[in-house]
C-alpha cells in the first residue's frame, strides 16, 4: 500500500534569520502607534510632592526595651566609644567582653 504524500504540507520551520526577529516590546508598539517615544520626556511627576505632609505619630519619648539597648551596645560599642568616649562612670559597667571569642578583657 502506498500513500500519496503530495497533498501533505509540512509546517514551515523558522530559518535562522527569522529566529532573530522578535515581537516588538510594548514601548516600541506605543512609539509606533503614537509617533513619539513613551514615556514622554519631561513628563510631570505622578504626584505633586509639594502637597505631601509628613506626620510623626510616635510617642515622646519613644519607648525602647532593654534588649534593644543591649543589641545596640554590643554591635556599636566601638562606634559609641569613639563618638562619646568610653563609659567609665556607669554603675552597671562590668568587665568588657570580647565578642569574637566570648572572653572577658
Amino acid at each position: 500500500m502506498t500513500s500519496d504524500r503530495s497533498g501533505d504540507h509540512k509546517p514551515v520551520t523558522a530559518s535562522r534569520s527569522r529566529r532573530t526577529e522578535r515581537p516588538p516590546t510594548a514601548s516600541e508598539q506605543l512609539e509606533e502607534l503614537l509617533g513619539y517615544p513613551w514615556p514622554f520626556p519631561g513628563r510631570p511627576p505622578k504626584h505633586d510632592l509639594s502637597t505631601w505632609t509628613v506626620t510623626d505619630d510616635w510617642p515622646d519619648p519613644v519607648p525602647v526595651t532593654e534588649a534593644e539597648i543591649e543589641v545596640f551596645e554590643r554591635w556599636f560599642s566601638d562606634l559609641f566609644d569613639e563618638m562619646f568616649g568610653p563609659d567609665t562612670g556607669s554603675p552597671d559597667t562590668g568587665p568588657e567582653v570580647d565578642l569574637e571569642n566570648g572572653t572577658t578583657k
